[in-house]
């Protein structure tokens, strides 16, 4: 089994994740455009191996080990499509067939040198989010572009997967200086605790509680903030 092949699968159980979604056989069959029979032969292998969980006739979730795997291929996957879209000017159907390829051998100090070329884009050409890196760094401009920086060992969620009532400490802030500054101006720095009370639906306002006080902030703005849960 190639190294392309586990990733291939796994980044597909991300997305339909992402999409909130069941990933059946059925449907992974039709995203791969694969057999049905050799999907389920592919499941109970990777499951084997410790990247995914397997039920048969209920389907497959992805283990933290997994979930690491798919996150790192679907960042570079994204962020190629930016660079082919936005630089190179090729057709976003092209952009993203073409970055199908070149994801499984980019390295990751490549996909991160891009990132940082790109100015940290947070989304793909087709409006979905690009998964933040595991380097261990507060926010984009502290991240050294040696590849020596550490690893995050913690798994980091957006900051509208919260529940309402749920608190989390900030671990991440997703852009550059402007982006930290306006965040740290409302109070919100990397360490603090904040807890969230709303995210207003059709990308409204998020409501949190930092400092002991109430704060609304813009969606986009919101979507640059990663925590760790309490």
């Amino acid at each position: 089994m190639s190294s392309s092949s586990i990733e291939e699968y796994l980044q597909t159980l991300y997305t339909l994740e992402e999409e909130g979604k069941p990933a059946t056989t059925t449907e992974v069959a039709k995203r791969l455009r694969f057999a049905a029979p050799s999907v389920t032969e592919m499941l109970k292998r990777l499951a084997k191996q410790g990247y995914i969980r397997y039920e048969p006739y209920k389907g497959a979730t992805l283990t933290d080990q997994g979930r690491r795997i798919a996150s790192k291929i679907t960042r570079k996957h994204r962020i190629l499509e930016v660079f082919l879209h936005d630089i190179l000017k090729i057709r976003k159907d092209r952009a993203h067939t073409q970055a199908c390829g070149m994801e499984h051998v980019i390295s990751d100090e490549a996909g991160n040198g891009l990132c940082r070329m790109l100015r940290f884009p947070d989304k793909c050409p087709d409006g979905k989010p690009i998964p933040i890196c595991d380097e261990d760094v507060p926010h984009c401009d502290t991240c050294e572009p040696t590849g020596e920086n550490p690893s995050r060992q913690e798994r980091l969620l957006p900051l509208c997967f919260l529940r309402p009532g749920q608190k989390a400490i900030v671990r991440f802030i997703r852009g550059g200086r402007m982006a930290v500054k306006r965040l740290y101006d409302l109070g919100v720095t990397t360490g603090i605790q904040i807890q969230l009370k709303s995210c207003a639906p059709l990308g409204g306002p998020v409501e949190i509680t930092v400092r002991g006080s109430s704060l609304a902030i813009g969606r986009g703005l919101a979507a640059k903030i990663f925590v760790e849960e309490c």
